[in-house]
C-alpha cells in the first residue's frame, strides 16, 4: 500500500479544486487512472522512503482470523455482566474476577478470564438495525459492511447473489494476495446460515467467483464433535466454474514454459493440471499446505487444550492454516444461527445451553487459540476478532424481534454488545468503550460493526474507503467507515 500526501477531500465539482490525496487513495486497486505498474511501484517506494503510514496498527496484519459466533451470544451472560442490574436483567451466572483489576466476566468463561490481558474487549459495539433485525441481515452487514432492503416479513433475505457486496475476506485477498503457495481464504466448519438462507454474506459477490472462499464443511451432524477428525484437503470445495479465471491464467503460463521446456509436464504431473476442474486443489496445495490439514500431527495435549469439539478443532486448524500462509480464515460457529442445542440463539433454555454447551466450547477454544498464537509469536501479525451479529436483550423473556422467548431466554439485541479483538498491534489488556448499567446501550466510545471492518482493512494497510466496482460498474467503497485507530497501540 502506498500513501499520497495532500489535503483531505474537497468538492470536486468546483473546478478550482484539484484532486486530493484521499481521492487518489480511494481508487485503490481499481485502475489508478491508467498508472503503469512501474509508476505505482515508484510511488510506493517513495512513500516507504518518507515512512508514510496510516497511523497505529496500519499494515501490521499479515493474516486475519474471524471467529464468528453466529446466533448472537448474550454479552450479559459472558463478558459484560451487570450484577447490580434488576433481577430480570442481570445474568443468572455469577460474576468472576479476571486478570484485569475491576473487570469481571461470568463464571461461564473461567479460562478467558485469566488471559484477558492478551486482548482488547469492546463493550460498546452496536447499531440501529435497518428493518427487522434478523440473523441473516445482521450477518450480511457484519461480513460485507453493507445492509440490504430485501427483508421479508419473516425476516429472511434472498439467497446469495452475484450482486451481493463481497465478504471482507474476498476484498483482502484481492488487494493483498498471499505470497505463499497456499489457500488464500478458507471458511470452516460450516456456512453462514439462518434457516434455509445459506451463505449470505459469505461470498465474493460482484468481485466474481475467483475470490470466493475455499470452504471446508465436513460431512456429519452439527452435534457430532468428531467431524474435524475426518477432514482432508479434498473436502475443500468451490464450484467448478470458480476456477476458470485461475485456470486460464495458469494455462497461459504453462504453455509458455512448455514451449521451451517440455519437461514441465513431468515436473507438475502430481498436480493433475489437466483435471483441475475435478481436483481443484492439486495445483495450489503444496505438501506444506496439505500437512496443515493433518490435525493428527498435533500432540494429543494440544488438541485437548483446544477442546475435542468441532469449534475447538476448527480453531486449531485455523492456527495451522495461518502458519502455512493462509491470509484469511473465518471460523463460523458450528451451528445454524437460529437453532437449538449449542447455538447462541438463546430464546429459550439459556441457563443450561450456555453453561453446559456453548459456553465451555467458547472458553476452551478461544483461550487456547489466543494463548497458542501468543506463545508462537503469531499474535504479532495475526489479527483475531471474536464477535457475533448482535447481542441478546437485557430483559429476559421479552420479545424484541417478533420471536417468542421463555422466561429464561433473551431475544435479539443489536444496540449494544461485545467483541474481542487481539493481535497485529491491537492493545492488550484493555476494555474499550462502556455500556450503560443494563448493557442495553452504548455509553462511551460507541463502535459500529462496519467500523470493525474498517479496522481490519486498516490493519492490512488497505484504506477502508478504497473504491471497488460493483456488477453495474458503479464505484463503491470497501466500507463507508473509518478505522478505530485507538484500538491499536
Amino acid at each position: 500500500m502506498f500513501s499520497i500526501l495532500g489535503q483531505r477531500a474537497k468538492d470536486l465539482c468546483d473546478r478550482r479544486q484539484g484532486m486530493s490525496r484521499r481521492d487518489v487513495l480511494r481508487v485503490g486497486g481499481s485502475g489508478m487512472f491508467g498508472l503503469t505498474l512501474g509508476s505505482m511501484l515508484k510511488m510506493q517506494a517513495q512513500a516507504e522512503e518518507t515512512k508514510i503510514t496510516g497511523g497505529p496498527g496500519w499494515g501490521k496484519a499479515k493474516s486475519v482470523v474471524l471467529i464468528y459466533l453466529q446466533g448472537g451470544p448474550s454479552h450479559l451472560d459472558l463478558w459484560d455482566p451487570k450484577p447490580d442490574a434488576p433481577d430480570n436483567v442481570k445474568s443468572i451466572f455469577q460474576p468472576i474476577a479476571t486478570k484485569l483489576p475491576g473487570v469481571n466476566f461470568t463464571e461461564i468463561l473461567p479460562k478467558l478470564a485469566q488471559i484477558n490481558d492478551k486482548f482488547t474487549m469492546i463493550r460498546s459495539l452496536g447499531y440501529t438495525p435497518n428493518g427487522l433485525f434478523n440473523h441473516t441481515a445482521a450477518i450480511y452487514q457484519m461480513m460485507t459492511g453493507y445492509t440490504t432492503d430485501k427483508v421479508s416479513a419473516s425476516g429472511q433475505l434472498e439467497p446469495p447473489s452475484p450482486k451481493d457486496f463481497p465478504n471482507f475476506g474476498s476484498n483482502i485477498i484481492r488487494l493483498k494476495p498471499p505470497t505463499e503457495p497456499m489457500l488464500p481464504f478458507v471458511m470452516l466448519p460450516r456456512p453462514l446460515q439462518e434457516s434455509n438462507v445459506v451463505g449470505k454474506g459469505g461470498t465474493a459477490g460482484f468481485l466474481g467467483k475467483a475470490y470466493d472462499p475455499y470452504t471446508l464443511y465436513p460431512a456429519g451432524d452439527d452435534l457430532d464433535m468428531t467431524i474435524m477428525d475426518k477432514i482432508k484437503v479434498d473436502d475443500l470445495q468451490l464450484r467448478p466454474e470458480v476456477f476458470s479465471v485461475r485456470l486460464e491464467r495458469r494455462a497461459r503460463l504453462r504453455d509458455t514454459i512448455n514451449a521451451s521446456m517440455k519437461s514441465i509436464d513431468a515436473a507438475v504431473k502430481d498436480y493433475n493440471l489437466d483435471s483441475y476442474y475435478d481436483q481443484a486443489l492439486r495445483l495450489i496445495v503444496s505438501g506444506r499446505a496439505r500437512e496443515a490439514f493433518n490435525l493428527s500431527s498435533e500432540a494429543p495435549e494440544m488438541r485437548a487444550r483446544y477442546g475435542r469439539t468441532t469449534f475447538g478443532q476448527s480453531l486449531l486448524l485455523a492456527r495451522r492454516l495461518v502458519e502455512a500462509g493462509t491470509r484469511v480464515v473465518e471460523v463460523v460457529w458450528p451451528k445454524v444461527a437460529n437453532s437449538d442445542n449449542h447455538s447462541w440463539d438463546h430464546h429459550a433454555g439459556l441457563p443450561d445451553r450456555m453453561k453446559k454447551q456453548s459456553g465451555p466450547m467458547l472458553d476452551n477454544g478461544l483461550s487456547a487459540f489466543l494463548s497458542d498464537l501468543d506463545e508462537r509469536g503469531m499474535l504479532n501479525d495475526t489479527l483475531v476478532l471474536c464477535v457475533g451479529e448482535f447481542g441478546r436483550s437485557p430483559n429476559r423473556g421479552v420479545s424484541t424481534s417478533g420471536n417468542s422467548n421463555t422466561a429464561d431466554g433473551r431475544d435479539h439485541w443489536p444496540y449494544c454488545y461485545t467483541c474481542v479483538m487481539a493481535g497485529a498491534g491491537v492493545k492488550r489488556g484493555v476494555v474499550y468503550g462502556k455500556s450503560d448499567k443494563t448493557a442495553s446501550s452504548q455509553l462511551e466510545n460507541p463502535v459500529h460493526p462496519i467500523e470493525l471492518l474498517a479496522s481490519i482493512y486498516h490493519s492490512f494497510g488497505i484504506h477502508p474507503e478504497t473504491i471497488v466496482y460493483n456488477h453495474l460498474n458503479q464505484p463503491r467503497e470497501l466500507v463507508k467507515a473509518q478505522a478505530v485507530t485507538s484500538l491499536f497501540a
